[in-house]
């Protein structure tokens, strides 16, 4: 099992997770698809897949950084859209023309070819957001980004996962002391905004890592955030046999193996 970002920021979000292949077609998904058609697809490649390798898009939720290209891509692909009713409903009818929508419980699990997507709410601003854990019989990987603020049903999720994707959005500082209007501002840090680092170590410090091989702070803010603040703050709430990566808006991370 593996999995792969290809963008993570506000400028546009994507990541695919990739079931063990042992001999047999390994099912694809990609989380969000917050870039346009060209340069996803230029990604896909860069990683050695084409859009028709995908298996479905799940989108967590509606703004533009995750939803934007998605219509496209799914069209282009012949690939299905798995998201809440409130996600799909959220769109005008428009968006979704030609697009096979299936609307998923942001309560439940189901099978997608050999993966296992379980799926739970979270506090965002944003119709009906859902995050998800995604589980083989190699292990499981926790998704867990534009969150607002934790619950215990978020940590219970993301407990005794193998790999976890979790947004490290800004640091709290240097929101405070930025350009941001004062609204945005209160937005970002607000109980249904994008979590701090100390938020996201707090998270951490709450769930089973017993099992967690690899750690990737996503989400990072390129006005309210830097990479080496948040090694500072995650680095010490993980063990040393866990690997921790930080994703780019740029060029995401390459592929990391869970086993």
């Amino acid at each position: 099992m593996r999995f792969t970002s290809l963008s993570s920021g506000s400028g546009g979000n994507a990541l695919v997770i990739e079931s063990p292949s042992r001999g047999l077609d390994p099912t694809r998904v990609l989380i969000d698809c917050g870039l346009g058609l060209k340069e996803v697809s230029r990604r896909l490649e860069a990683r050695g897949l084409l859009p028709s390798d995908l298996d479905a898009i799940f989108v967590t939720h509606e703004h533009q950084d995750h939803i934007d290209g998605t219509a496209r891509l799914a069209r282009t692909a012949g690939i299905p859209v798995l998201t809440s009713h409130g996600t799909a409903s959220a769109m005008p009818a428009e968006f979704w023309s030609g697009v096979r929508v299936i609307e998923i419980d942001s309560h439940a699990s189901f099978s997608l070819g050999r993966l296992t997507l379980c799926c739970f709410p979270v506090p965002h601003d944003a119709r009906e957001p859902v995050q998800l854990v995604v589980e083989s019989q190699q292990g499981k990987i926790g998704v867990l980004t534009d969150v607002g603020r934790s619950t215990p049903h978020i940590e219970s999720m993301l407990s005794g996962i193998d790999a976890l994707f979790l947004e490290a959005n800004h640091d709290e500082d240097m929101l405070r002391a930025g350009s941001y209007p004062e609204a945005l501002k209160q937005r970002i840090s607000g109980p249904y905004g994008h979590l701090s680092n100390t938020e996201s170590a707090a998270i951490l410090a709450a769930i089973d890592q017993s099992r967690l091989q690899h750690l990737v702070a996503a989400h990072l803010s390129q006005h309210n955030n830097r990479p080496e603040l948040v090694q500072k703050v995650l680095g010490p709430m993980i063990g040393t046999k866990t690997q921790m990566t930080i994703a780019s808006q740029e060029e995401g991370f390459d592929w990391v193996m869970v086993c």
